[in-house]
């Protein structure tokens, strides 16, 4: 038995507006049915440090369960014809619409962004649904052209089976929505393990989800869920029943997973690290420049994939922006997510307080130039938060194969470097092994092309007079190189999640082959 909680109002409040029981352990399982026979994990607070929930997470039994019922749920959806796919995401879209602003608050109660961040990306699922149902009437294949007299062959695409999506706790509603709107629009079923930290707002988006799969007389394992840790997600990267599985998270697990998937010739999209870097040239604009790199390296608390965490300024204007930027660091002040009037929330554990720390320590033992930041604060909104400064440094060293510079600290410290030339800026930026986003500040057209150009960056997102954060849905999204070459989200990325065939029909009376080949016998 475990003793009653008694709930803060600030947490209890927005559990209730999505119908989710404060009183009672939750179920961390749904395919069809509601359950969970696997260990219990507790969803934590990390503004508050208080315990949000008890949930019953997925049994090894539960996994394969679910999996067998997924399996089913995708047998029944691969011949319902894509508009009415569409039409289903469309009701998806109506309903989390309606549920936006609860929904935003608990991304922010549970993962600790700021409210405009957590409703921002309840806003994504709801645009990629949109992307999604438009989609579901242009997924095309293509006629080509026949060298011999009366064919022709068409590439097909055709739904893949079931998709496993493995979400990790920045983006707790974001990911798993690129992922679902663009499986189920190609007539696929999904089963999605979602961070262990952050159950309950997988809970909140599933139910949301499931009303309007039972609506229409759909299975619900069409969408289906399973909680909990490692073990969970090693069964479903290991199982033949699984097509593709698309991982964000670490590079190091990331590598893990990419080669048991192929191990298997599984297909696999990789999100994982990102470590990207904004340069500023003499040219710029500051005042677009300053505050792209100020949200870049501290929206979220420096907890994006594209977090902004290295910085490239030309030596004419490095003086200013520093001045500049560090102004607008000392104007933040730690507060609670949910006020609207809060920029900077927690980390979202204490041990991303920990990696933090020790990044600083590192940084002191190296004898970096510390410009801002470098502890926590003394004084926070809650005692029990996860709350840091955020740190601008200047390592000594520029050699981009360095610790400091080479490895990707999840947390709100900016590590700067003076250049000279923009050449030398671009091999800063590509010399690292990570490769998603990347920005240049400038108004010389010469700078945009050689910058987008093939001796340019060499990341999967290359903006001009934009932050490394903040992408939209209609583009594709994805990095390069250890970020693990997957995409997601808008562009050509709903190809990944079909099966393509290249059918030739012969309409004549002659069968001929190919490259004039003469296989006749006389």
């Amino acid at each position: 038995m475990h003793p009653k909680r008694r709930l803060s109002s600030r947490a209890s409040g927005i559990l209730s507006a999505l119908n989710i029981p404060s009183n009672k352990e939750l179920s961390g399982v749904y395919d069809g049915q509601w359950k969970g026979s696997g260990e219990a994990i507790e969803s934590v607070c990390p503004t508050t440090g208080e315990v949000l929930a008890r949930i019953r997470t997925a049994s090894p039994a539960d996994v394969s369960e679910t999996l067998t019922k997924t399996r089913e749920a995708y047998f029944q959806f691969r011949d319902v014809p894509a508009p009415r796919r569409g039409e289903i995401l469309r009701q998806i879209r109506e309903k989390l619409a309606n549920k936006r602003e609860e929904l935003g608050a608990l991304v922010t109660l549970e993962m600790g962004k700021i409210r405009s961040e957590g409703v921002g990306e309840v806003q994504e699922f709801i645009d990629i649904c949109d992307y999604a149902v438009g989609l579901s009437r242009m997924m095309n294949g293509r006629i080509v052209a026949s060298e011999r007299p009366g064919h022709s062959i068409l590439e097909v695409p055709n739904p893949l089976g079931v998709v496993a999506v493995l979400s990790a706790f920045n983006f707790p509603v974001a990911v798993y929505g690129w992922n679902l709107a663009l499986s189920l629009a190609a007539g696929n079923a999904t089963i999605w393990k979602p961070s262990p930290t952050t159950p309950l707002t997988s809970i909140a988006v599933t139910s949301i989800i499931a009303e309007v799969l039972s609506k229409n007389n759909l299975p619900g394992a069409l969408a289906g869920l399973v909680t909990g840790g490692q073990p969970v997600g090693e069964v479903l990267v290991g199982s033949k029943e699984v097509e593709l599985v698309s991982f964000t998270g670490s590079e190091r697990v990331g590598r893990i997973v990419g080669q048991a998937v192929v191990s298997r010739f599984g297909k696999s999209i990789l999100e994982l690290g990102g470590n990207n870097a904004s340069i500023v040239m003499p040219d710029a604009d500051l005042s677009l420049a300053v505050p792209g790199v100020f949200f870049g390296a501290v929206g979220t608390a420096g907890q994006r994939c594209t977090s902004t965490r290295r910085l490239f300024l030309h030596r004419d204007i490095a003086p200013e922006f520093l001045q500049r930027l560090q102004k607008l660091y000392a104007s933040l002040k730690p507060g609670d997510p949910l006020d609207d009037n809060t920029l900077l929330g927690p980390l979202h554990t204490p041990a991303a307080v920990n990696l933090y720390e020790s990044t600083v320590e590192y940084l002191r033992s190296i004898d970096a130039d510390i410009l801002f930041g470098g502890k926590g604060y003394e004084m926070t909104p809650y005692y029990g938060g996860n709350f840091v400064q955020p740190t601008i440094a200047v390592p000594k060293s520029v050699e981009m194969s360095d610790r400091i510079w080479s490895t990707e600290t999840f947390a709100p410290i900016l590590n700067v470097a003076i250049f000279d030339e923009l050449e030398e800026a671009i091999r800063w930026n590509n010399a690292v092994p990570q490769g998603l986003s990347s920005s240049l500040w400038t108004r010389d057209l010469r700078n945009v092309g050689k910058w987008t150009g093939p001796s340019g960056s060499d990341a999967g997102i290359v903006n001009v007079n934009a932050g490394t954060s903040g992408a939209e849905i209609g583009a594709s999204f994805g990095g390069n190189k250890s970020t693990g070459w997957g995409r997601e989200s808008g562009g050509d990325a709903w190809k990944q999640y079909v099966r393509w065939s290249a059918c030739t029909i012969n309409f004549s009376n002659e069968a001929p082959l190919a490259q004039g080949v003469n296989f006749n016998i006389e």
